[in-house]
């Protein structure tokens, strides 16, 4: 009977587990308040209270909720459920949700995520921008190796234009020999 008892009540918790799963806009609606919360801490501790950081705060709020509109994966385990964001090849952990509520990360584990997001973005900018530079570079390359290519076919042309020139002064030369040998034949006939 005590064994009956304890099944029963594994089933009913289990039930009320698979019943009380939140689903993802709760927990977006706890990680966006965490977020909120730590995103006031840190502009009220590094900024102060003013209208800018009100301003800051709220743009940086609406960013990362459109980053975890965008990237928010939930994982559904029928007892609980987890969320998740693909960065650097790998899926984290942001929260896991049971019995009608969702439990978060804790902010050191926002501000590391956070910071996470910040260098990878910076890295790709970085990758960006080398790549870039790598493209202007080969580009650049391309145009002198055409401009090299041209002033050879130039040069090649100016050669084959003064070998033609120098050819023609050989003919001419060659045509003036014979016709002074002529010359000299005809005069060594006439005198002969």
């Amino acid at each position: 009977m005590k064994k009956l008892l304890i099944v029963v009540i594994l089933l009913l918790v289990a039930v009320l587990m698979a019943l009380t799963v939140p689903d993802k806009q709760a927990h977006k609606e706890a990680m966006m308040k965490a977020v909120d919360e730590y995103v006031a801490e840190e502009a009220e501790s590094r900024f102060g209270d003013n209208v800018l950081t009100n301003l800051g705060k709220s743009v940086a709020v609406k960013t990362i909720e459109l980053a975890l509109n965008s990237k928010l994966e939930v994982h559904n385990y029928v007892l609980l459920n987890t969320t998740s964001v693909h960065l650097k090849d790998k899926d984290q952990l942001l929260s896991v949700g049971m019995f009608g509520h969702v439990f978060t990360f804790d902010k050191e584990m926002l501000r590391e995520k956070l910071e996470e997001s910040l260098k990878a973005k910076e890295e790709a900018a970085s990758e960006k921008e080398a790549a870039k530079e790598n493209e202007r570079e080969l580009k650049r390359l391309a145009k002198e190796q055409k401009k090299r290519e041209k002033e050879l076919a130039k040069e090649q042309k100016r050669r084959e234009k003064e070998a033609a020139k120098e050819q023609k002064r050989r003919e001419k030369e060659a045509k003036q020999r014979a016709k002074e040998a002529e010359k000299e034949a005809k005069r060594r006939e006439n005198e002969g």
